[in-house]
């Protein structure tokens, strides 16, 4: 047997995606905590996909605490909710000490925040109903739940797309649609699990490409290369919508939820993420195409 990964001397710094992406919450709470909970799990042999399915299970359970009228049962489920979000921090902060992220790890990393939520939107939903409230909320959920999704995966694609063209990172190319392709076509059907995931996430790749040509267009057409003007252009344009992406992200969502639950009029979370987060969403995603279309322009004016 292949004997574990080791984490690498470096500090806390080396185990963010980047600074520039990284919120205030993120950088002064979440991954302190989350460094010392990978450090932990490294010597606990967990491999970074042990650390998702022990978050999203945390966080299942977490939202079931959110059924109950009882701000003492809510406070739990909160605290929960934390140190889930603290470990979906560490899975990524232990893959990063260890050089073991992948693929793999990936999807596991994404459906274990789905289901988390997931959780949190059926107990929601029935909460509402034991309220005496009407079961079109479940339609309201439905419409919060894709919401979410889509909110999610363009935050993601976006923030790939930062990391490659900014930080010089490689992991927009191992998310793109052509390599997840890849990978599932190499998978028999025997590694059924395996090969579901790399279904699902083969469609939620070209869903991000679909709504992001032009980041598509321009990741392409500098795949032999990042032009030192282009690198620069990209971060002075996009640095700016990191704070607005960073509204879309986890953090933001959770204290609006919390903030709801302590005021008792939960079902209200799943109305801002259909109002408030889809309009916000909206201006991300035009802000963000017009920089990549701007780009574009300027790299085949030089060529």
């Amino acid at each position: 047997m292949a004997a574990p990964a080791q984490p690498s001397p470096a500090g806390l710094e080396s185990t963010y995606k980047a600074r520039d992406v990284e919120s205030v919450l993120d950088i002064y709470f979440y991954r302190p905590i989350g460094y010392r909970l990978a450090l932990l799990f490294a010597k606990l042999r967990f491999t970074p996909s042990m650390v998702s399915l022990l978050g999203a299970a945390i966080g299942i359970a977490a939202g079931h605490f959110y059924f109950y009228r009882d701000l003492r049962l809510n406070a739990l489920g909160i605290c929960l909710h934390i140190f889930t979000n603290a470990l979906d921090n560490a899975d990524g902060q232990l893959a990063r000490l260890t050089n073991r992220g992948s693929l793999h790890g990936a999807i596991v990393d994404g459906f274990a925040d789905y289901v988390v939520f997931l959780s949190v939107y059926v107990h929601l939903c029935f909460r509402y109903m034991a309220e005496g409230g009407s079961a079109a909320v479940w339609l309201l959920a439905l419409a919060a739940g894709m919401s979410h999704a889509v909110q999610s995966m363009m935050i993601d694609y976006y923030r790939y797309g930062y990391l490659q063209f900014v930080a010089g990172t490689r992991s927009a190319d191992v998310n793109a649609s052509q390599t997840v392709r890849a990978a599932y076509d190499a998978t028999s059907w025997s590694d059924f699990l395996k090969k579901i995931g790399l279904r699902n996430y083969l469609n939620y790749t070209r869903q991000q490409e679909a709504l992001a040509p032009n980041l598509l267009r321009l990741r392409l057409a500098t795949a032999a290369a990042i032009p030192e003007w282009l690198r620069d252009a990209y971060r002075a344009a996009c640095k700016p919508l990191v704070k607005w992406c960073n509204c879309l992200a986890t953090n933001p969502r959770m204290l609006v939820l919390f903030t709801f639950l302590l005021l008792g009029q939960p079902v209200w979370y799943l109305v801002v993420e259909v109002t408030i987060m889809n309009v916000l969403l909206a201006y991300v995603l035009f802000r963000h195409d017009a920089v990549y279309r701007s780009l574009l322009a300027r790299l085949q004016e030089a060529r």
